[in-house]
Order: structure tokens, then C-alpha cells, then sequence
């Protein structure tokens, strides 16, 4: 089994339960999209730091132009709200745990486009519709693909400790939404 078959079918509780939860912010209300946009940037910030820290770079050599924080970020100020404080990024040992954690946020930007189509013209969107290189998808599901870890259980639960991260950002954050 590849490690990206392994990632799908031992994550797939995890990738639901955020779907049905960040589906349930209304995002063409404001109020909605700014806590959505709250709810990521506690996550995205940190784990992207992880990878960076544990060496992704050497396994996307274009990482830099896949990152998506500082989009985060800028829609969030576009909004005249605040960045929440992240929360503690995860721990990525070895290059297994490297591919799990890249794999929920490059995934997550297949969700983002889908979910971008709900947010008013009027709102920015840059975080959820990101234009990266061009077939960034392709080429990491690719190296996903030819990847050869010694563990991909460690992939799975790195990928599962990321999903958890949102979960957790985003039932705080949705508690708040008036």
C-alpha cells in the first residue's frame, strides 16, 4: 500500500469530522468567515513552522511558494480582525511525520477551493484560493507516492495529530461565533 493509500484510509474519520465541523461556519456571513479564518490560523502557522523546522524543503524544493500563512494572515487583516495565537506546533520527528503533516495541509487546500466558492466576492479570499505552482498537487502526491519510509505509521499519526489540531482550533473557535 502507498504511503498517500495509507494516509487516505487511516485518516479518513479524522478528514470527516473536520469537514462536517468547518462546514458548519456560514461563510458568507463575516462574523463566520473572520472565526474561520481565526480557526486555521492558529493551525496553519504552526504546523507549517514544524515542516520548515523538520525539513520539508528537502523533500518540496518548492515549498516556499506552496506556504500559505502569510495569505492567512493578510485576509485576516484585510478584515480589520486579529491573529489568534497559534497553537503548539507538532512534534515531526522523522521524514514520515514530515509527509503526514503536509499531506492534511496540502489536502486542505483541495477543501479550500471548494469552500472559497461560498465566501462574497466582496471578502478576501487569498488563503483559500492560493495560486501556487502550477501543478503543485500533481507533483506532491507524486513524491508522496515515491516516498520510501521506514514507518508510515508515523506518517498516519502526524497526519492525525494535524487533523486533531484543527478540530480543536476550530470547535473553540466556532463556541464564539455569535
Amino acid at each position: 500500500m502507498s504511503l498517500r493509500s495509507a494516509l487516505r484510509a487511516q485518516t479518513a474519520d479524522c478528514h470527516a469530522a473536520v469537514d462536517a465541523l468547518f462546514c458548519s461556519f456560514n461563510l458568507s456571513r463575516t462574523q463566520d468567515y473572520k472565526a474561520f479564518l481565526r480557526a486555521h490560523a492558529q493551525v496553519v502557522p504552526s504546523v507549517e513552522h514544524a515542516l520548515e523546522e523538520a525539513g520539508i524543503a528537502r523533500l518540496l524544493p518548492n515549498w516556499s511558494e506552496r506556504r500559505r500563512a502569510h495569505l492567512l494572515a493578510a485576509d485576516i487583516r484585510e478584515l480589520g480582525d486579529r491573529l489568534p495565537a497559534p497553537l503548539p506546533q507538532p512534534a515531526l520527528h522523522c521524514e514520515a511525520a514530515v509527509w503526514g503533516a503536509a499531506y492534511v495541509l496540502e489536502g486542505s487546500k483541495l477543501g479550500g477551493a471548494l469552500l472559497a466558492k461560498a465566501v462574497p466576492d466582496h471578502l478576501p479570499s487569498s488563503y483559500l484560493t492560493p495560486q501556487g505552482p502550477k501543478g503543485a498537487m500533481r507533483l506532491f502526491m507524486d513524491r508522496l507516492d515515491a516516498s520510501k519510509v521506514d514507518d508510515p505509521g508515523a506518517a498516519v499519526t502526524a497526519a492525525r495529530n494535524v487533523f486533531d489540531l484543527f478540530l480543536k482550533a476550530g470547535q473553540l473557535t466556532l463556541e464564539t461565533v455569535p
